[in-house]
């Protein structure tokens, strides 16, 4: 009997060995690892010329292809509209992970009641049909179009899909679908990653939109969305905390439209609502007077939102100063920790600090700096910021303020909420409308914004 084959793949990043190793030396992970059984490849009969060349494929010139406008379908939600680029695209082939818990079955079921009469045939692998019953009557779901299948077969389910012809299909969960073709267990990287392939051809071949939920832990699942990643259209991130009310919807690659757009729902008792206003949502809960508190305007694609950023700065309880940025990139503050220190000559080497975005939202938008920056001096200094005041502009590490995009919709949003000053850099004044609702103030250094803002 002829020895299997194996080989071990990172079940974070997907990247093979032909051995276990307790540490990905690509991704870092540990304990990633996951054994799968290589399938023997078939061989060729002796002389078969064509079966080791292959044939050939008729390639076609630029010029020549095509491309038809098709129109995309509406899910009934504006935040996942916005976030898909402006609706389902026929035949693509979408991921949606985040957490266990974290409401992305809730999500595909009230997508499934926005879509009205569309044909959705719905297959989970990790529930019973009464339980999927249970929730559409919660969620306010009629069942019209609306088609169930308990099913983890992969054969049988792409039979159904054939049987059926639903425009859109919805696989919960890809952890729980095997092919009996592949010896290894359900939920393994050569499960998941086999079985996905096939749905993705699938969807190419039928034009039918295909969604798969996929599971991801804090310490990383075997068979996680990272080893998806490069094989779907589009990833959709849900991210959120389940003893949180609020979850974000966050698209990391999108073919077919903006990878910078992003969903705010509020979870509630019949389901995720839609949050229209995001700043004022972030600002709710804000505290007036305390100091460690600064307004800062950032955009999330075509979006502008105001954010609290908030800043704690204390006498090191430790030998080693702590530093801590939630919602912030934590290598961007340990720049500009090291800018105020050089160029306002703060004395944080012994000093903890911990940085917070509030609401739960994550900001990678460089307008954001002097924000956080003035929030670490307002606490250094035990001086509140003006609470009327919202403040963008790029710190640079000469302590510049450097120009930002798109100032125009950030001066509106700030404007709109009833704010009465915005602090920006100066080379920014160029292109910013004059307004007689909101007071500009330009700034060309760092010492300037702190001043300006305190």
């Amino acid at each position: 009997m002829a020895k299997q084959r194996v080989r071990f793949t990172c079940s974070a990043c997907g990247a093979t060995s032909p051995r276990w190793q307790g540490r990905c030396p690509h991704c870092d992970a540990w304990e990633s690892f996951v054994e799968e059984v290589i399938a023997a490849p078939v061989a060729a009969k002796r002389g078969d010329r064509a079966a080791v060349r292959g044939t050939a494929a008729e390639v076609v010139r630029l010029d020549e292809v095509t491309v038809a406008s098709e129109p995309r379908i509406l899910t009934g939600i504006r935040e996942l509209d916005r976030v898909l680029g402006g609706g389902i695209v026929p035949g693509t082939f979408i991921l949606v992970g985040g957490d266990p818990g974290v409401g992305k079955s809730t999500l595909m079921a009230q997508m499934c009641a926005g879509l009205g009469d569309r044909t959705i045939l719905y297959i989970t692998g990790e529930e019973s049909l009464r339980q999927i019953k249970l929730r559409a009557d919660r969620l306010g779901v009629a069942g019209g179009a609306l088609y169930l299948l308990a099913e983890t077969n992969l054969e049988t389910m792409l039979a159904s899909i054939r049987a059926n012809s639903p425009e859109i299909v919805i696989v919960d969960s890809i952890q729980t679908v095997y092919d009996p073709a592949i010896e290894s267990a359900p939920g393994s990287v050569g499960q998941v990653r086999e079985c996905a392939a096939t749905l993705m051809q699938f969807a190419k071949s039928s034009g039918i939109a295909i969604f798969i939920v996929g599971h991801v832990t804090k310490e990383g699942s075997i068979a996680g969305p990272k080893v998806l990643e490069h094989m779907v259209d589009t990833v959709l991130q849900f991210e959120g905390e389940r003893t949180h009310i609020y979850r974000i919807l966050r698209t990391t690659k999108n073919r077919y439209g903006s990878t910078n757009e992003i969903g705010v729902f509020e979870m509630a008792e019949a389901g995720l609502v839609e949050v229209t206003n995001p700043s004022a949502l972030f600002l709710s809960e804000r505290s007036y007077g305390a100091s460690g508190s600064v307004i800062a305007a950032t955009l999330e694609g075509t979006r502008p939102i105001l954010v609290e950023a908030q800043a704690l700065v204390t006498q090191a309880s430790y030998g080693v100063p702590q530093r801590s940025a939630t919602g912030f990139d934590y290598k961007r503050l340990q720049m500009l920790l090291a800018v105020l220190e050089k160029r306002l000559g703060l004395p944080l080497g012994q000093r903890d600090v911990f940085v917070n975005i509030a609401g739960g939202v994550r900001i990678d938008d460089p307008a954001v700096d002097l924000a956080v920056a003035g929030a670490i001096v307002s606490s250094f200094r035990d001086i509140p910021a003006d609470s009327g005041t919202v403040v963008v502009g790029e710190i640079g590490l000469g302590g510049e303020i450097r120009a930002i995009a798109q100032i125009e919709q950030r001066i509106s949003e700030a404007a709109k909420l009833g704010f009465k000053t915005i602090v920006l850099p100066g080379s920014n004044m160029k292109k910013a409308p004059k307004r007689s609702d909101i007071e500009l103030r330009d700034v060309g250094t760092i010492q300037q914004g702190i001043a300006a803002l305190l």
